[in-house]
């Protein structure tokens, strides 16, 4: 409809949607910067919880919204539910008074700035799966008040604001970006369990749909994190955060795939890397392990293969790191296999004892571990499975694995004893690791922690 049409009721639409001036969007600015503003954190996870905390910190009232009931239920009597996040977080979060946890999506209505921080993982054919957000910007539109503003923070592929969440949010809501509507994109950059860093603390990119949304996303944010980066569109910003991970993970999958190499040839990966580190320019360390886990890793670098191939190109290196990343588990299965037999113990019929849940140390973050796999793996061969982690007490349904339910073990002497081999999966620094020495038959190290510490130490 052109501007000189009238809509249904006769009326011009820029009576309906007057284009905002510049002193409106500097005054939605102002109270978006001078902490007067409500903001929606949709998701309550490893993503939405730190970056509630960060609003929080920069004097802002926020709403917490989740469609799990449970969690909003731990939230309001203050109870965590991430324990990376340190004992109190929930109960501090509730302190401030400016802190409402809720699954209602009429909150909405409430706030100047709504920020998605939804899962985006990949579907069966590893292709993106982006129901979360489509699901939660309808929920948006329905509810936002005019003149909002949106921020994507869900990794995913450049062009995901403009072509995917823009026509829902205009289309369901009747609004206009930069009359009535912004939008912006800000990725996450959160490390779980990392204690040297904060969200406030790492520098945050902020790509707009247009300037207005720019500007406004910048203010906002500058209130939560120390340093805001502004780039040129929301594509810079959702390449970036891709590039980010692809980075890592294709280092990870070279040193995986050198695991293999160098283990063949009689070698230690892990003293060969810290040979290398020695070297002050040019290289930069990573280690090894039984795969990739977190969401980062095994899950983003697919993203942009899959925009790749809509632009007519394929992305090599992001295929063959994840050809890698899929075959450690076997990797490490047929190493264990192995060392088993050569102590005279068949595989099928093995008791095993898997030794860590998470994805990596130190926390309860199970997306996408290679820990399951391997159970996965082990049983399929014939082996039956136990598991320990410290922080994971009961193994959780997940979506990249089929195994039974089981609890966490302790972790005894006796325990130790009653199997045929150990398998580290994740190096928690809580496990007693002398304990395991003492009395293991069979330590398989996925991580390299006990390497060089007995004959019984097999490295995988």
């Amino acid at each position: 409809m052109s501007s000189e049409t009238p809509n249904e009721d006769g009326e011009a639409p820029d009576a309906r949607h007057p284009t905002p001036t510049a002193l409106d969007v500097r005054a939605l600015a102002a109270t978006l910067g001078e902490g007067r503003a409500t903001v929606a954190v949709m998701g309550l996870g490893y993503i939405g919880l730190p970056l509630v905390r960060a609003l929080l910190d920069g004097g802002l009232t926020v709403l917490g919204v989740d469609i799990d009931p449970a969690k909003i239920e731990l939230l309001s009597a203050g109870r965590d539910y991430l324990t990376h996040l340190g004992p109190g977080f929930a109960a501090s979060l509730m302190r401030t008074g400016r802190f409402t946890p809720t699954d209602d999506e009429r909150c909405l209505a409430q706030a100047h700035a709504v920020m998605l921080c939804v899962p985006t993982p990949l579907d069966a054919e590893r292709q993106p799966d982006l129901s979360f957000v489509q699901s939660t910007a309808r929920a948006v539109a329905r509810q936002l008040r005019p003149g909002g503003l949106v921020v994507l923070v869900s990794t995913t592929w450049p062009g995901t604001t403009r072509e995917l969440l823009l026509p829902i949010l205009e289309g369901e809501g009747a609004r206009s970006l930069g009359r009535d509507l912004f939008v912006a994109y800000s990725p996450e950059r959160e490390d779980p369990g990392r204690a040297d860093v904060t969200t406030a603390s790492i520098p945050r990119l902020v790509g707009g749909l247009d300037d207005s949304s720019r500007e406004l996303a910048v203010a906002l944010l500058s209130r939560a994190v120390r340093e805001v980066v502004p780039v040129s569109s929301a594509e810079v910003a959702e390449a970036a955060k891709l590039l980010e991970n692809i980075y890592r993970a294709v280092n990870v999958s070279m040193v995986n795939e050198m695991k293999t190499v160098l283990t063949a040839l009689g070698l230690d990966v892990h003293e060969v890397i810290d040979a290398a580190s020695t070297k002050p320019f040019g290289f930069q360390p990573f280690r090894p392990g039984p795969g990739m886990g977190g969401h980062c890793l095994p899950i983003d670098p697919y993203y942009l293969a899959h925009r790749a191939r809509r632009a007519g190109v394929t992305a090599r290196f992001i295929e063959l790191a994840g050809e890698v990343d899929r075959a450690m588990p076997d990797w490490v299965v047929q190493r264990l296999a192995a060392a088993l037999e050569q102590r005279g113990c068949e595989l099928a019929g093995a008791r095993v004892l898997v030794l860590g849940l998470a994805y990596k140390a130190d926390v309860d973050d199970v997306r996408e571990s290679p820990a399951f796999v391997l159970i996965e793996r082990l049983e399929a061969a014939g082996a039956r499975v136990d598991v320990h982690d410290p922080l994971v007490p009961r193994t959780p349904a997940v979506r990249h694995a089929q195994i039974e339910p089981r609890d966490s073990l302790p972790l005894t002497a006796q325990t130790l004893e009653a199997v045929d081999a150990v398998l580290v999966a994740t190096d928690h620094s809580s496990i007693d690791w002398e304990l395991v020495l003492a009395h293991a038959r069979l330590i398989v190290d996925t991580r390299g922690v006990l390497r060089g510490r007995g004959d019984h130490v097999v490295q995988a």
